[in-house]
């Protein structure tokens, strides 16, 4: 007889944003003629850049020819896109990084979730709190988290790191030493950031315990502050102790269209074991490539007029990241992130829960956000919105918060 694997039953409830859809639909339904604008979900809205198209058409022209078409991808990406992503992302940032170190893939959730599967599942596993859900629940599935306690809404085998208002929502390095840390900076959800020389004590810290750390540096393209790192391995030593992913979609648009890539040093061991090799292992085995027609696109990005396009596209997000932060604060609202980040981090007023400012929110604004206490339990009290709507939605949507 045929048993399901149990670690996936102890996941508790749906994935938050489909909890968040759920509940939208549902209220949609009760009111037909409602206007519902949605920051929650961190998904573009912009059109993807002409450049890019440009590339798609010429990369789709070329599969109807018998000289220019292409079947499979290499396993680790086409060579020239990983040779642009590591001199433009990496060397000419001073980073020491091969293209052959990196794994081109369709997105960063997938490897953000997929990583934990070249470790062993009695590695302990340290996240920040608040934290992007992936990073827990994939270890859930795993067999790696213990048990769940509904009261607090942790689990028995995570290391929790608290990021909250006290320490500018950056977190303090564990009372219990980890195996595995998971860092996400700029932060989702609560849009912090935190500084060469502090990103500097957790890769000593890691080279140090013997960890390894995983970092998710997807919103780095939203950077504003010159000495805020856009990759871990600005640092001296993380390519002994680090793995990067890297997202085209927020940068470029991609989350339609979907392409990522992570980069695992050649120098980053577990024992006596090369975790480049595994990774290739792994990513031969369960994984074709990115399209063709996907990686062409991505060249695309790096070109001059790709990078300023794309700047243009960041800054729309970024003036609709300010006008939410002001309008709010000018509402009252205690907030932060916004800065270097396309999110917003807000207090909910008078020590409503989040789900309770969700459903208040909606119902009184018609306006959609992400409650942060479905980022763990230090994101109770506190919401989530996003500035990846339309310009028109968002000054609308704010506009409607300082009426309620």
């Amino acid at each position: 007889m045929v048993w399901p694997n149990e670690d996936y039953l102890k996941l508790p409830g749906s994935y938050l944003f489909s909890t968040v859809a759920r509940k939208q639909r549902e209220f949609s339904a009760a009111h037909p003629d409602a206007k519902i604008i949605r920051l929650s979900i961190g998904d573009v809205t912009q059109p993807l850049a002409p450049v890019i198209i440009e590339a798609l058409h010429k990369a789709v022209d070329e599969m109807a020819s018998a000289e220019t078409f292409k079947g499979y991808a290499p396993d680790l990406g086409y060579e020239f896109l990983r040779n642009v992503i590591s001199e433009k992302d990496y060397k000419a940032r001073g980073c020491d990084i091969a293209p052959d170190e990196i794994f081109v893939s369709d997105g960063a959730k997938g490897d953000c979730g997929n990583i934990q599967e070249i470790f062993a599942k009695d590695c302990k596993v340290a996240v920040c709190d608040p934290v992007y859900p992936v990073y827990v629940d994939t270890n859930v599935m795993a067999g790696r988290t213990g048990t769940y306690d509904e009261k607090t809404g942790t689990w028995s085998d995570v290391i929790y790191m608290p990021c909250t208002a006290a320490n500018g929502f950056a977190p303090e390095l564990p009372k219990k030493v980890p195996d595995l840390i998971y860092l996400c900076f700029p932060n989702n959800p609560t849009g912090a950031t935190i500084t060469k020389d502090q990103l500097q004590v957790w890769v000593d810290y890691a080279n140090k315990e013997g960890a390894v750390i995983i970092y998710d540096a997807a919103y780095e393209a939203y950077i504003s502050e010159e000495d805020v790192p856009h990759s871990i391995y600005e640092c001296e030593g993380a390519r002994e102790c680090a793995i990067e992913i890297h997202s085209f979609s927020k940068n470029a648009g991609f989350t339609g269209v979907r392409l990522g890539y992570t980069v695992i040093p050649k120098d980053l061991k577990a024992g006596n074991v090369q975790l480049h090799s595994l990774w290739a292992r792994r990513h031969g085995t369960k994984y074709n490539g990115a399209p063709y027609i996907i990686q062409k696109a991505g060249e695309a990005v790096y070109t001059p007029e790709g990078q300023k396009q794309l700047k243009e596209q960041v800054a729309y997000y970024m003036k609709n990241a300010a006008t939410i932060r002001d309008g709010l604060a000018a509402a009252g609202y205690t907030v932060s992130g916004g800065v270097n980040a396309p999110y917003i981090w807000l207090q909910t007023p008078n020590n409503m829960t989040s789900w309770e400012f969700f459903d208040y929110l909606l119902e009184k604004a018609n306006v959609v956000g992400t409650p942060g206490s479905g980022f763990g339990p230090s994101g109770e009290h506190f919401f989530r919105l996003t500035a990846f709507g339309s310009y028109e939605n968002t000054v609308e949507a704010i506009q409607r918060i300082k009426e309620m």
